[in-house]
């Protein structure tokens, strides 16, 4: 059977409406890309600028979606597709909401043994050097519900955390101080039921923000990540448990941080991570052999309804 007959007609979500299309539409053109070249008979849809119902209209099969953040990865798009009846990539409806909020991935978290920084909800009223002095500065200041670092900030003093919650508060009305864990930077991509190779990551003043993840050249990027075999199974196998705790499914990222004292600490899951040139889960698959479009094609094969 042809790739052609074999998925129908697939649109690839890409744009939208969040704070991240720019690198949605840089994830969702590579993405058509690869496809294509596997001799998918894959289209460009942007939600932005037409409704979900065309999807139907103009007889789409299955959907990839690379729609990052809002109205793309926090469950709403994939419950459109439920309801249209529409097979799509990556995970359900409970599975992305709950990643895409950090608060109630901690909650989860914590409940079930998986390490992850101690943090607290911050808002107008909470005391500045009470929160520091529970946390220990540095601390880390974000916005529950967004990604690709966009409105995080690393605070090192009191005196800077009103205008870290500032500009978090710009993006969600939940905002997160969480303790600030010195050591490894390290990436843990899913696909399917298997972890990829452990990703290490070396940003210029330990700064990976939203330039240096997608524009600048200045990161560096080690995969292998460089720790012993056994240490990275161990950490593969806890990434693995904690993204399958939220009910994902499909393909992910988990982003971590190892201690001086070799313990993973793990920050959060993305559930559609980005598939540009500077992107983490294909240089992850990569360095287990798999080629981007043989990659790409199979996160479409998982596609599913519900």
């Amino acid at each position: 059977m042809s790739m052609l007959s074999a998925f129908g007609r697939v649109a690839v979500l890409m744009g939208g409406r969040s704070a991240e299309r720019e690198i949605s539409l840089k994830s969702g053109h590579m993405i058509l890309g690869a496809l294509r070249k596997k001799g998918v008979d894959a289209h460009a849809f942007d939600p932005r600028e037409q409704g979900l119902e065309q999807l139907l209209a103009q007889k789409f099969d299955r959907a990839f979606i690379a729609l990052h953040g809002r109205f793309g990865e926090d469950g709403t798009v994939q419950g459109a597709l439920e309801y249209l009846g529409i097979p799509y990539t990556g995970s359900g409806v409970m599975a992305s909401a709950l990643a895409m909020d950090k608060w109630r991935t901690k909650l989860i978290w914590l409940a079930s043994g998986i390490p992850t920084p101690r943090y607290a909800l911050l808002d107008a009223a909470t005391d500045h050097t009470a929160l520091a002095a529970a946390l220990g500065l540095p601390l880390i200041v974000k916005p529950s519900r967004e990604g690709s670092s966009i409105g995080v900030s690393k605070v090192t003093s009191v005196e800077k955390i009103d205008a870290a919650f500032e500009l978090a508060r710009e993006c969600d009305d939940v905002v997160v101080a969480e303790q600030f864990i010195e050591g490894m930077e390290l990436t843990a991509g899913i696909f399917g039921d298997e972890p990829l190779p452990l990703v290490r990551i070396e940003a210029p003043q330990g700064n990976y923000d939203y330039q240096n993840k997608y524009f600048g050249n200045a990161t560096k990027y080690h995969c292998p990540c460089g720790l012993p075999r056994a240490q990275e199974q161990a950490i593969q196998q806890q990434a693995l448990a904690a993204f399958r705790l939220l009910g994902c499914s499909g393909w992910g990222r988990l982003d971590l941080m190892l201690d001086g004292g070799a313990k993973p600490w793990f920050l959060e899951v993305n559930t559609i991570p980005g598939m540009t040139d500077h992107s983490l889960v294909p240089m992850a698959a990569r360095a287990r052999g798999m080629a981007f479009e043989d990659l790409v094609l199979g996160i479409l094969e998982s596609a599913h309804v519900g």
